[in-house]
């Protein structure tokens, strides 16, 4: 199962987005408080649209309350890291894969980071930015997790629409 971890996230129109991306994928959200909002705020509410009713997640007290529920492998994305997020293999179906993001401001603390620098990363880009947006990031990695194992269950055509949409008349 692919986890999608937010550390302390603080701004709710990032969190919504990537609650869309979780519902989009079949991924869980966790979310390690202190959160900068509250989960009713209607920010949270308009960038998650009117899939949130359909998002698997949990509220987790700390960092350690987090590891103490949830087993697998950690990757940890931050700026100090010294590989691409394309390095990894995250093939296994059967693993629980944890991608963890930190808060905006500051990112993971470094105290976590330490304990498993094998598994820190960074999302390739210029030298003229320092970070990428968090919901953009997740989006980015997720979908590589996907990549490599197939997509899973997800849909390659609009369910919704004229399977025959596109062609001429």
């Amino acid at each position: 199962m692919i986890n999608i971890v937010l550390y302390e996230p603080e701004i709710p129109g990032n969190t919504g987005n990537i609650m869309r991306t979780c519902v989009a994928t079949d991924t869980k959200l966790h979310l390690i408080e202190p959160l900068g909002f509250s989960l009713d705020d209607s920010k949270l509410k308009r960038s998650g649209v009117n899939y949130i009713d359909k998002l698997k997640y949990e509220v987790y007290k700390n960092f350690d309350d987090f590891k103490s529920k949830n087993q697998g492998t950690y990757y940890y994305f931050t700026r100090y890291g010294h590989k691409p997020h394309t390095s990894f293999d995250y093939s296994n179906q059967e693993e629980n894969i944890y991608l963890i993001f930190g808060k905006e401001s500051t990112g993971i603390p470094k105290e976590i980071l330490r304990q498993d620098l094998d598994h820190c990363m960074r999302i390739p880009m210029t030298k003229n930015v320092r970070a990428l947006n968090l919901s953009n990031c997740v989006a980015i990695v997720v979908y590589e997790v996907l990549r490599q194992q197939s997509y899973g269950d997800l849909l390659f055509e609009e369910p919704h629409k004229d399977k025959n949409f596109l062609e001429l008349d």
